[in-house]
């Protein structure tokens, strides 16, 4: 099994993480012909991310070789992809064919969970009005020690 592009010679798959993950390497196999990948683009936390948007500076680019059994790890900077919840992969050309074939994407990371916080609408008082918060009368009582 495998993605084979439709028109030309161009993919681009968008990936959604559950969490943040450190990402620290890329593996990709294709073909052992023209067909296989011949430069990766990789975009960080760009949802929805289209072709119209690949045209922009990716956070990374590599040049692939043919790799038909997984062997290629493709290190990242993982200072740049240490926060990612988004991944978008651009593979703008291959080896000369009409189409692109990939059989396998592998990520290499470590992943932890996402602490997102939504919008929280709070009310502060510049100063104290004393009507919020009457107080039952302290009677001042005296003890003798005798």
């Amino acid at each position: 099994q495998f993605v084979e592009s439709d028109d030309d010679e161009e993919l681009l798959f968008n990936i959604p993480f559950t969490g943040n993950v450190k990402l620290k390497g890329v593996i990709v196999m294709g073909e052992d012909d023209s067909t296989h990948p011949a430069e990766m683009r990789l975009f960080k936390n760009i949802p929805h991310m289209s072709f119209d948007d690949a045209a922009r500076e990716p956070d990374q680019t590599f040049s692939l070789n043919r790799d038909p059994t997984g062997e290629l790890e493709y290190p990242t900077k993982i200072a740049r992809f240490s926060n990612v919840y988004h991944l978008s992969i651009h593979f703008p050309k291959n080896f000369g064919a009409e189409t692109t074939k990939i059989f396998y994407i592998g990520l290499k990371g470590e992943w932890t969970e996402a602490h997102r916080h939504e919008v929280t609408i709070c009310n502060y008082e510049a100063s104290a009005n004393p009507a919020d918060h009457k107080l039952e009368q302290i009677t001042p009582q005296t003890h003798f020690i005798s």
